[in-house]
């Protein structure tokens, strides 16, 4: 088991990267080394694999193991790779975190179940999370993600789950600021919450957070580990003021109705591989990027083009 003292070491910011996957439906392997290559030369902390935005869901294992495996090759090993191991059932949640740790993970990323919603008490949540962390040979975080899943980790489950020798940490994707402190008083120092959500990450940061995971760093890293760096040093102001100005973006990307298709736009338009969804998600029509294009170029994101 894993001391939590040593969690701090994952604080920091991450972007969950994208699963790119070809016309045909298979994964685009050479588009993701080079996607991880080009994040490799930003100052994020780290890379989040198989989360929400990599379409986890969507994967079988085969394919979620080849991904996890081609990102720890791009990635030097002084760089966290989390990878999302959640799964419905507790048994298949332990065999994909160790499957996981095999291939490189530093930590693993646990969801909460949700298709039995009505049963996913606190009762269950620290039964299902603690036979994770007993059996994982990783560190493990808790993941809060409301919005896809419909259930909600309450920081009584929270407080109770810190205290387990190797839990380190969570995710937190809501904006709700009253629950994020809730959960920063009521765990211990040492143990690292990230948030989640590019909208509220200053308010997030000043209630406590030790990072983030987002998918506007994927956009927007050097920003984004500015805006993380000026709070931690105290210049609320210019923080404040940074938040202000990679709004838009994140409101164009966060949208509900364009998600991971949304992102995958705008990491098209930037050069990056973003390649499309997979099915029944559905590539954004022109019409629709419109609004991420003037976001993107607002920040000086696209590449100038040359006549």
């Amino acid at each position: 088991m894993f001391d939590n003292k040593f969690m701090k070491k994952f604080a920091g910011i991450y972007t969950p990267i994208v699963t790119p996957f070809k016309t045909d439906d298979t994964l685009d392997e050479q588009g993701l080394k080079s996607n991880v290559a080009r994040w490799m030369t930003t100052p994020l902390t780290g890379l989040v694999v198989l989360g929400s935005n990599g379409e986890a869901p969507q994967l079988e294992d085969a394919e979620a193991d080849r991904v996890i495996e081609i990102v720890r090759a791009g990635m030097p090993k002084n760089k966290p790779m989390i990878v999302g191991t959640g799964r419905e059932s507790t048994k298949a949640t332990i065999a994909a975190t160790k499957r996981a740790a095999k291939l490189g993970a530093d930590v693993a990323l646990v969801r909460t179940p949700s298709f039995f919603k009505l049963q996913m008490t606190t009762a269950a949540f620290v039964r299902h999370y603690t036979e994770v962390a007993d059996a994982s040979p990783i560190p493990v975080f808790l993941y809060n993600v409301t919005m896809y899943t419909g259930v909600n980790m309450l920081p009584d489950s929270v407080a109770t789950l810190a205290q387990h020798p190797n839990i380190g940490g969570m995710k937190e994707s809501g904006s709700d600021i009253v629950q994020i402190g809730d959960y920063v008083a009521r765990t211990p120092d040492d143990f690292v919450i990230l948030a989640g959500s590019a909208s509220s990450m200053f308010a997030a940061l000043l209630a406590g957070c030790d990072g983030a995971i987002l998918a506007l760093a994927a956009l927007a890293p050097d920003a984004c580990v500015e805006l993380h760096r000026l709070v931690r040093d105290g210049r609320v102001d210019e923080a404040r003021a940074l938040q202000q100005k990679l709004l838009p973006l994140a409101r164009a990307i966060g949208d509900a109705q364009r998600g991971v298709p949304g992102l995958k736009a705008a990491l098209n338009l930037m050069g990056y591989t973003g390649g499309v969804p997979r099915p029944p998600l559905r590539p954004l029509v022109e019409a629709d990027t419109t609004g991420i294009r003037t976001q993107l170029d607002a920040l000086g994101l696209l590449e100038p083009v040359t006549r």
